[in-house]
């Protein structure tokens, strides 16, 4: 069997002039690398194929293969995470991870958390501002967290996301809205525990593999899982992996968030507890990040036991199940 490989790779945004915090979500060539080595080691052959332009070209060019690794978190858009499914799904080439509609949901955190409150699981009260006239209608009760809508690894994201005040509120609203030109989520803030969920699989088979407490040191940024803290983890951030209530509760609450999105193969959930210890859905990433050391849902699964290559097939079985091509 042939997989190819869709990726946006970081190296080359930062050659085109792409700051470190825009181009935070494309991959190293250690993952890319890491993902073909153990494909290989599993008896596929392989084929780098790159961005979506590249495999425009090559689709074009008559190229096809019989499965499909996508990690392409795309540019462009708020659907920018659709396209390259989209484009796998009209030439009818079967790949890993969720389909268009569920990319493009997960990607409007806005729109994820009306699904999510539809589901009847609990997520933090939230409203949206589109433009500055939106600010003074915001009534919520402070503190309030603030991020902006589509974005992930923690993008705009910082110290002055938690604010406390009227004041705060317009400055960060307007920051986001300047840099990032897209609307701005508001959430009332969780003062608890914050936890990321680990999940394999689709559907009924989907399975969590571990939970993993997020505990920010004292030297880290405050307030927040940030871009910074999450760049800078080793050093910033503490991880661990607690057997308790508060954990279940965000294992249980996560899989059926899973679940009820549609999600595929294998991803994360991020959880925050309110002051009582109640957990509630924060967002999904079903196109969680694969570095074999530092991204979270190898960190994971390797304290479950399993190796990379491991997370790997099971990720391909995956969607090798789904589509007919086990057996």
């Amino acid at each position: 069997m042939k997989i190819g490989l869709t990726y946006d790779l970081k190296d080359d945004y930062l050659k085109m002039g792409f700051s470190d915090e825009a181009a935070a979500e494309f991959d190293s060539m250690e993952t890319i690398i890491g993902i073909e080595e153990a494909l290989k080691s599993l008896d596929y052959q392989t084929e780098k194929i790159g961005n979506i332009q590249s495999l425009t070209q090559q689709l074009a060019a008559g190229k096809r293969w019989d499965l499909v690794f996508n990690i392409c978190e795309g540019l462009y858009g708020l659907g920018r995470e659709a396209q390259v499914p989209c484009l796998l799904d009209a030439y009818q080439i079967p790949y890993t991870f969720s389909d268009p509609l569920v990319l493009a949901l997960a990607l409007n955190k806005e729109l994820t958390k009306r699904v999510i409150r539809d589901l009847k699981i609990a997520t933090p009260d939230f409203a949206v501002i589109e433009d500055e006239k939106d600010i003074d209608q915001i009534s919520m009760e402070f503190p309030l967290f603030l991020k902006p809508i589509a974005e992930g690894t923690g993008k705009g994201i910082s110290k002055n996301s938690t604010v406390s005040n009227r004041e705060e509120l317009l400055t960060t609203a307007k920051k986001i809205l300047l840099q990032f030109q897209q609307p701005v989520l508001v959430e009332t803030y969780l003062p608890g525990r914050e936890f990321t969920v680990g999940i394999l699989g689709t559907g009924d088979a989907a399975r969590v593999i571990g939970v993993m407490e997020i505990t920010l040191k004292t030297t880290a940024e405050p307030g927040s899982y940030s871009y910074l803290n999450k760049k800078h983890y080793r050093e910033l951030v503490e991880y661990s992996f607690p057997n308790d209530l508060e954990s279940r509760l965000s294992a249980e609450l996560a899989l059926k968030a899973w679940k009820g999105l549609g999600c595929r193969d294998g991803g994360r959930i991020d959880v925050r507890s309110d002051r009582y210890g109640k957990p509630h859905f924060i967002e999904v990433n079903p196109l969680a990040g694969l570095h074999p050391d530092d991204s979270d849902l190898p960190i994971i699964c390797k304290k479950a036991g399993l190796t990379y290559q491991e997370l790997i097939k099971i990720i391909v079985d995956s969607a090798k199940i789904r589509v007919g091509l086990m057996g």
